[in-house]
């Protein structure tokens, strides 16, 4: 099948970003990492200042952002107006501005229909917070990962501490909760799982056991589209 496309969504911490990374290298397949986009766009928010409540101004930066997903030796890398910003959007600070221009309705349509162009060609993992049910509602297999608040929170604490960032578990916890409050209540795509989403809780499963389940289900899938 060579538009295959497998959609991951979930919330900030439900592990999309490994998973979705592992699945796309063991299939050959491209990984797109869409929150990464709206990292990039938040850090060029803040980077020139502009405060939250100029929407138009901010829905005009996203639109002059030239944002480039690149794979290389060291993985995806992602490069903002030429400049390679993979370890600065990876902050808490790059995550709450990420979290706040996804909010806005005019970033969410210039990222969505970059992403789909990006996409459309199949043969990839795309995972962020509407794939299944926005950018590629049509998507051959879909999985809406998720875990409870304090397991997110402990592998976000894991996270910032191996980067160095001074952030207390009990913070971390606090900005989940605001991130999913936003997420979850936009009115332009909120988190949802899309109607025939494959659900994994992955509070107590190892990354591999759910890449392991997510390459069955593509097997299951395959199967079934070669047989039809």
């Amino acid at each position: 099948m060579t538009r295959f496309r497998i959609a991951i969504d979930g919330p900030s911490g439900a592990g999309k970003s490994t998973v979705a990374r592992q699945v796309a290298q063991r299939l050959g397949y491209l990984y797109i990492d869409t929150g990464a986009m709206y990292r990039a766009v938040g850090l060029k928010v803040t980077r020139e200042q502009l405060a939250w409540d100029q929407t138009d101004a901010i829905v005009e930066a996203a639109r002059r952002a030239q944002i480039e997903l690149k794979t290389g030796p060291r993985g995806l890398r992602v490069f903002l107006d030429g400049v390679d910003v993979s370890e600065v959007i990876r902050t808490e600070t790059a995550g709450q501005a990420a979290s706040r221009v996804s909010s806005i309705p005019g970033v969410r349509k210039i990222l969505v229909q970059a992403q789909q162009e990006l996409g459309k060609r199949g043969r990839v993992v795309m995972e962020g917070r509407d794939i299944g049910t926005k950018v590629f509602p049509e998507a051959e297999l879909k999985v809406f990962l998720d875990a409870s608040e304090s397991t997110r929170a402990r592998r976000r604490f894991t996270q910032n501490r191996n980067k160095r960032e001074a952030l207390n578990l009990g913070s971390i916890l606090e900005e989940i909760r605001q991130r999913d409050r936003r997420d979850r209540e936009r009115t332009d795509s909120p988190l949802v799982q899309a109607r025939d989403a494959l659900y994994l809780e992955t509070s107590n499963q190892t990354v591999d056991e759910v890449v392991e389940k997510i390459l069955k289900m593509v097997g299951l899938v395959e199967g079934k589209s070669g047989s039809g």
